[in-house]
């Protein structure tokens, strides 16, 4: 890490007010993968406060001591700032603490507003103070309602502020996410809730409004005059792994695409705002996923696709198939991929088909948005092979934007081949690289709700998607297509694009 960069906290943004950042479950595997390694990531760039303190809550017995070892040895393997040095470490670990409760019992809470009050005088925080929750999705709602009875989700005192991340899924269904919903905003202000996407954490994400907004050669032709259509990939190469039993209440449609993949088309879609700021930009988010064409039973027969994987093989390796995996029904019906063709009814897009894609065991991991453009109206070399133009934006695992265009080869003849020009964030900025999860809680900590949801923008990604979920549900003798582990999905895939003449582009 450069000094001067550790120095400026530059890469993730001003450094916070004092606080305590009490986090909910503590002890699960969220918390030690992710969301305690950006708090050091955050710590070691002077981003996260010049004062502040970390209590851990969880089921789990543990004291002070035995929770920062737990931490340590988490994030020796994850921090995304380099190797750990136990001098850092150390200095960064006096600031944990742990206050063992049940998610459901007043005591609990009384314990931990005490000791927030006794490390808030000690530590001189301010009152300042932001409660995540990673946990399970179940036991948000008494975490909100025994905070609201222990007094701590407004602010203690005059300027300082509280609070609240809550991670997806925001609810299961439209009726569970307004129920949340509900239940938090009988407790928090909206401006005090920040419900979390970490895909939106991520530079090529936020740098879509820049690229489209700052740059004079993009926006004009980002309509329905010049884009033919668009693709927005999420495949993994992964399985469920060891989250069978979760997956088989949640499936694809549901973890991916209610969530992250229809954040990425709405900041595709975009209106311009009036102004960067959370207010304008999520105002116009909100109008996007408004303006999708709703699903009826004819629409989710034609223009939805599900699967779920099958054995196949990566390389020499063999792959189990979904049915297979601990804590599968072997008879599931759960899907593991989803394909789909959205048309956005506003004037900017009418006429322009989003194909959303995502799935587990695919061919490749990677998270891409393609904009494929029209092709000239004049074609003077209709002999010939001429690609269409295309704007990438990759996403992960390598940030970065590309745009193809076709060129004359070397020669006396007119043969022409399709070149790329390609943007790297780690080349371009000299490989500093940001969590996702840093830059989401350095945001928060801030007060910037920009990268976060809104409730009523969550309500209508459920409204969207609920539809399917019903015709999926009452179509319980229809067989969901299997896929052979290590491909692109089913076939029924390839056939949504192929109706109208196109194809996906795999990365």
């Amino acid at each position: 890490m450069p000094e001067e960069t550790n120095r400026s906290g530059s890469i993730y943004g001003g450094t916070a007010d004092p606080c305590a950042v009490i986090l909910f479950g503590a002890s699960g595997d969220l918390a030690k993968r992710k969301v305690i390694p950006a708090m050091y990531d955050l710590a070691q760039y002077k981003s996260l406060g010049e004062r502040y303190a970390i209590i851990g809550f969880a089921r789990t017995p543990m004291t002070d001591d035995s929770f920062r070892a737990m931490a340590g040895e988490a994030a020796k393997t994850i921090s995304e700032v380099g190797p750990i040095e136990p001098a850092k470490w150390d200095e960064f670990a006096a600031s944990l603490h742990y206050s063992p409760g049940d998610y459901a019992d007043q005591n609990s809470f009384a314990q931990l507003a005490k000791r927030l009050a006794e490390i808030d005088a000690e530590k001189k925080l301010g009152g300042n103070r932001l409660f995540y929750l990673s946990t399970p999705p179940e036991v948000y709602p008494d975490i909100v309602e025994q905070l609201g009875r222990a007094g701590l989700a407004r602010p203690s005192n005059p300027g300082s502020w509280v609070r609240i991340i809550i991670e997806k899924p925001f609810g299961r269904d439209l009726a569970t996410a307004r129920e949340l919903n509900k239940i938090v905003l009988n407790v928090f202000e909206e401006k005090q809730v920040y419900r979390i996407d970490h895909y939106l954490g991520k530079d090529t994400v936020q740098n879509l409004l820049v690229l489209r907004f700052s740059n004079g050669i993009f926006e004009p032709l980002w309509n329905r005059n010049y884009v033919d259509h668009v693709q927005i990939t999420a495949s993994e190469t992964l399985g469920v792994e060891r989250r069978g039993g979760f997956y088989e209440t949640a499936g694809a449609l549901r973890d991916m695409i209610q969530s992250h993949v229809l954040q990425l088309t709405s900041l595709v879609a975009v209106e311009p705002p009036a102004s960067f700021d959370a207010t304008a930009v999520r105002n116009e988010k909100l109008k996007v996923l408004q303006s999708i064409r709703p699903f009826n039973l004819e629409m989710v027969a034609q223009s939805v696709v599900r699967g779920q994987y099958a054995p196949g093989k990566a390389g020499e390796k063999a792959l189990a198939g979904y049915r297979a995996e601990p804590g599968v029904n072997p008879n599931s019906r759960t899907e593991t991929f989803v394909a789909m063709r959205l048309l956005i009814d506003n004037w900017r897009w009418a006429g322009v088909p989003f194909y959303l894609r995502t799935g587990k065991r695919l061919a490749k991991r990677s998270t891409e948005i393609m904009i494929q453009f029209k092709r000239a109206p004049h074609i003077v070399f209709r002999e010939r092979e001429v690609e269409p133009n295309r704007l990438i934006l990759n996403i992960q695992p390598d940030e970065g934007v590309s745009i193809s265009f076709g060129a004359k080869k070397p020669g006396t003849e007119m043969s022409i081949g399709n070149v790329t020009m390609n943007f790297s964030y780690c080349e371009g900025f000299g490989g500093v690289s940001r969590s996702a999860y840093a830059t989401l809680l350095n945001d928060c900590l801030r007060g910037d709700p920009t990268l976060f949801d809104r409730g009523d923008s969550v309500e209508a990604a459920w409204s969207l998607v609920e539809p399917i979920l019903e015709v999926w549900s009452a179509a319980k003798s229809v067989s969901v297509p299997q896929y052979a582990s290590g491909t692109w999905g089913p076939r029924e895939s390839d056939q949504l694009l192929e109706r109208e003449a196109r194809q996906w582009y795999n990365p």
